[in-house]
């Protein structure tokens, strides 16, 4: 088919079925509250059609019966009565249709050519897109993906919604957690005093955890993503831009089975060891796990798998190691500004796919042996800034994080040094050089 055949063609629609949709409306002002989790007012092809379905809906919220005089009415009020097409056009409506028992039908074909109308407008984008000088061609694939991920994910573009819009949702979720009463209503991390304080790993959120080098950064960040992946069975994302993928997982067999690290790398094991062995790495096999090792990875890259990942495979948490070995596109800008760039980013991609995102930071020099603040978070204070959750890792000076030879669990301070909807504090929780992993403490809570 041409170029010029395509142009000349009519954007899906089925004028049937909108009218159809509205007229079983018209019947039964219930049919409403039925078809509103799947259409809205610009699904509709016929903007009279849309402006009759938000008169529509304006009557539903009051209260009001939804028919022919009072839609009337409501569009004479707004001064749209003229513009869908009078009186007649109105009455007209309940003439197409005998009952409203097939409105969510129809209203499913509606939602199905407003989809495809959208598919074609991001196409004509991409295609635009594509013909632009001076933007590279990565930028323009992140961008294909995001419009394509709204689509697909059935979420909606509009820049606000009205106050009643959220209040009904935001009570619905707390009459269903007062009828379930979970202990956490996010995802757990698997240390119950951290997890006391924070409700959980919510999503939406941009959870920052920073460290000095060799205090446990990446070790924390693999046990809580083992307790969630393995233990809890939480599809998650696991993004190593500083270790491979055989290493991390020689560190998840590690702790697992309770094998000494240096005895796995070495290949140092004894015959008894190979049970251990062999029973984590079947757990860690079944495990909703999946780990991105590129390194150097550039930030529209990672953006991108992480839609992958959240459409794809289901993922509901994803952990990021770490931000600072994160690649700006966007190199020539000062260092301070790319980070802030992807801060940012990061903390859009949490709300953008409505999941915790976990990012690991370096803190600077000069706080060596003391307790991090807010203020400690190397190159950038846009992250304190962006993240909802900022913990730190903190431990004497001279206890090293790093040494698998150490015989006995090193003490550590979790600091909650800022919780946007929470309280702050220091958990207590122990590190376990042999296995590289974090464990819990009794009365670890400060």
């Amino acid at each position: 088919m041409s170029d010029r055949s395509l142009k000349d063609r009519v954007p899906p629609h089925n004028a049937d079925a909108e009218t159809a949709c509205l007229g079983a409306i018209m019947l039964d002002s219930e049919a409403i509250g039925r078809v509103l989790g799947f259409i809205r007012a610009e699904d509709f092809y016929r903007s009279a059609n849309g402006r009759l379905f938000t008169a529509m809906i304006t009557l539903w919220e009051r209260g009001e019966a939804i028919d022919i005089i009072t839609v009337t009415d409501a569009l004479k009020a707004s001064g749209d009565l003229d513009a869908v097409g009078g009186p007649a056009y109105v009455s007209s409506l309940t003439a197409v249709v005998p009952t409203s028992a097939n409105v969510e039908y129809y209203a499913r074909i509606v939602r199905e050519a407003s989809v495809r109308r959208r598919l074609l407008k991001a196409a004509n984008e991409i295609i635009s897109d594509a013909y632009r000088d001076g933007v590279e061609s990565r930028e323009i694939v992140e961008e294909a993906e995001r419009r394509i991920f709204e689509i697909s994910d059935g979420q909606q573009t509009s820049g606000y919604k009205q106050a009643r819009e959220i209040v009904k949702q935001t009570v619905e979720a707390i009459e269903k957690l007062y009828r379930t009463r979970d202990d956490y209503t996010g995802i757990p991390s698997g240390f119950p005093a951290l997890d006391k304080m924070l409700s959980g790993f919510q999503n939406s959120e941009f959870i920052v955890i920073g460290a000095r080098p060799s205090v446990g950064k990446t070790a924390l960040a693999l046990t809580m993503a083992a307790n969630i992946a393995i233990h809890r069975k939480v599809p998650t994302g696991f993004f190593s831009l500083e270790m491979s993928d055989m290493a991390i997982m020689q560190r998840l067999i590690a702790s697992e089975a309770r094998i000494g690290s240096q005895k796995i790398r070495t290949g140092m094991l004894r015959p008894a060891d190979f049970k251990n062995l062999t029973d984590a790495a079947g757990a860690i096999y079944d495990a909703p796990l999946w780990i991105s090792d590129t390194p150097g990875m550039r930030l529209l890259e990672l953006r991108a798998q992480a839609r992958r990942m959240r459409s794809q495979l289901g993922i509901r948490i994803i952990f990021v190691d770490y931000i600072s070995l994160i690649n700006n596109e966007h190199a020539d800008i000062p260092r301070h500004e790319q980070i802030a760039e992807v801060s940012r980013s990061l903390k859009g991609l949490a709300r953008e796919l409505s999941i915790p995102v976990v990012a690991l930071s370096q803190v600077t020099r000069d706080v060596e042996g003391k307790r991090p603040t807010l203020a400690s978070i190397r190159e950038s204070g846009s992250i304190e800034q962006d993240a909802d959750v900022v913990m730190f890792l903190h431990r004497d000076r001279g206890e090293s994080a790093e040494d698998p030879e150490h015989a006995n669990n090193v003490e550590t301070e979790l600091v909650v040094a800022k919780q946007r909807n929470g309280p702050v504090g220091t958990v207590r929780i122990a590190f376990v050089p042999k296995y590289t992993r974090f464990e819990s403490l009794e009365e670890d809570v400060r």
